[in-house]
C-alpha cells in the first residue's frame, strides 16, 4: 500500500494555523473538503467522529507526530490529509511533547483491513527520524508529496 494512493497534494498544508487538538483536526478535515474527498455538508460530522475517537485515547504517538483517524460511512474509500504545524500543538502525546506532523485518516466503516494497513504504514515510516525531519522541514506541499513518493518507492 502506497500513501500516495490515498493522500492527494491538495489535502496537504505545510502551514497549519491551529493552536489545539480540535482545531488541528478541523483544519485537516477542511483540507479534505477543499480537495473534494469529503462533502462540505459532512465536515462537522466527520470532525465529531474524529474527536470521539480521540476521547478513547490520544492519537498523538510521540516524537512530534499525531495520527488522528476514524471510520465513517460518509466516505467511500480511505482518504487522508497531512499537515505541519511550525509552532507545535499539544496533542496529548504519549511522550508529552508537542506534535508538529499530522496525518489524518478517514476510512469507511467496513474497511478495517485498509484502515489498519494505512495506520501501520504511516506509523512505521514516521519512526524514521530522517523521514520525520524531512517532512517537518518541507516548505511547500509539492515537497511533502515528493518525500512521501520517495518513501513509497523504497518499500515496493
Amino acid at each position: 500500500m502506497k500513501i500516495t494512493d490515498f493522500l492527494r497534494e491538495s489535502a496537504i498544508s505545510v502551514e497549519l494555523q491551529a493552536k489545539n487538538k480540535q482545531a488541528v483536526i478541523s483544519e485537516l478535515v477542511h483540507l479534505l473538503v477543499k480537495s473534494g474527498d469529503i462533502k462540505a455538508a459532512e465536515e462537522e460530522k466527520i470532525v465529531a467522529v474524529l474527536l470521539a475517537r480521540e476521547s478513547l485515547g490520544s492519537t498523538g504517538i510521540g516524537q512530534g507526530v499525531g495520527i488522528p483517524h476514524g471510520k465513517t460511512n460518509m466516505v467511500k474509500q480511505l482518504v487522508a490529509a497531512f499537515g505541519i504545524s511550525r509552532q507545535g500543538v499539544n496533542f496529548d502525546a504519549l511522550d508529552g511533547e508537542p506534535a508538529h506532523i499530522f496525518f489524518l485518516l478517514i476510512a469507511p466503516e467496513d474497511s478495517a483491513g485498509p484502515h489498519l494497513k494505512a495506520l501501520a504504514r504511516i506509523s512505521r515510516l514516521l519512526k524514521d527520524r530522517y523521514f520525520r525531519e524531512s517532512l517537518k522541514e518541507s516548505k511547500e506541499e509539492k515537497q511533502v508529496i515528493r518525500i512521501i513518493q520517495q518513501e513509497d518507492q523504497k518499500s515496493l
